[in-house]
């Protein structure tokens, strides 16, 4: 592949980027893949599902990219009891006016924060879909935009815990990538032990807007694939597709999202063009929870680490363009 030098505009949005994940890594500790994963995800337009055990900063990792871009911010805490209207807003009487009138709910935002998405029923997950899919909400027939950049950052925990409900294949399929942030190495721990000085959320700094994201967003689509590439792509979703230890493998939604996140890397890598390693270093993240296996392969349709073996399996078997 031949090696361009990144143009004054998308060497501009590097630095840029290269802000936002210092902001991040002030407040997240020892967590550089998952901060590198969540910047990836906001520059590709996606949303991103945290997934992970109780306690390792799922909601932290949420809270400090929000605060860390001048936008607005709504955190909902999902529930079982929660309706669709306490996600999307409702339509009441004006008695002054005598007309109904539209009230917005917490989804009208820019960053959305819902934690622990999978407490919340079924039929209160799906409100989401729309919003996610489409930038805009109906309600009672009639069709309310949102304001870009939106991005919805899901937190939950495991589906093995009381009281969850799994996250149908429809709402799955509409997370750019699904991320876990894991336990802190010993010496970041260490530091958290012994309270070592670090930004606090409260101390967070936004260091971009709103016009700043949409413009690096931009940006990212201006990242050259070239056509090897984008074979390369293609091959790795039609093993997904004919795997023999696979049920259901990755849609064209999914393709289209590895397609962005894949430019989104490259940007914030400093450069204007994608290389087959950024194809490998996502694919896990973006195809793992959109993978359905079957009954032969585990005990739970749901498996993150048989997913993840599968799809490192598929790098092995497709040709890496030149």
């Amino acid at each position: 592949m031949v090696q361009r030098e990144a143009p004054t505009a998308l060497a501009g949005a590097a630095g840029k980027v290269q802000a936002l994940e210092d902001s991040l890594a002030s407040v997240i500790r020892g967590k550089p893949g998952a901060v590198r994963l969540a910047t990836v995800c906001l520059f590709a337009k996606g949303h991103l599902l945290i997934e992970d055990v109780p306690g390792v900063g799922k909601t932290t990792l949420a809270q400090a990219l929000a605060r860390s871009v001048r936008c607005r911010f709504h955190r909902i805490q999902f529930t079982a009891d929660m309706l669709p209207s306490d996600v999307l807003g409702v339509t009441v009487y004006n008695a002054h006016t005598g007309e109904f009138e539209f009230k917005q709910g917490p989804v009208f935002t820019n960053i959305l924060l819902a934690d622990e998405i999978n407490r919340a029923t079924p039929k209160t997950q799906s409100a989401l879909l729309e919003a996610m899919n489409e930038l805009q909400v109906t309600i009672d027939g009639r069709s309310h935009p949102l304001d870009p950049p939106f991005m919805v950052v899901a937190t939950q925990n495991p589906v093995e815990h009381h009281g969850t409900y799994p996250l149908p294949e429809s709402q799955l399929d509409r997370f750019l990538m699904r991320i876990e942030v894991g336990y802190p190495d010993m010496a970041s721990e260490r530091q958290i032990l012994r309270g070592a000085p670090a930004r606090s959320l409260a101390q967070a700094a936004p260091v971009l807007n709103a016009d700043e994201v949409v413009w690096i967003q931009e940006q990212v689509q201006r990242v050259a694939v070239e056509e090897a590439l984008v074979d390369y792509i293609l091959a790795i979703v039609e093993k997904t597709r004919t795997h023999p230890e696979l049920s259901l493998g990755v849609s064209p939604r999914g393709a289209q999202a590895l397609f962005r996140a894949v430019q989104s890397l490259a940007l914030v890598l400093g450069r204007d063009y994608a290389i087959p390693d950024d194809v490998k270093q996502l694919a896990g993240p973006l195809f793992a929870h959109r993978l359905v296996l079957n009954a032969r392969t585990a005990f739970s349709r749901r498996d993150p680490e048989a997913a993840a073996r599968i799809i490192a399996d598929i790098l092995t078997q497709v040709d890496v363009p030149l």
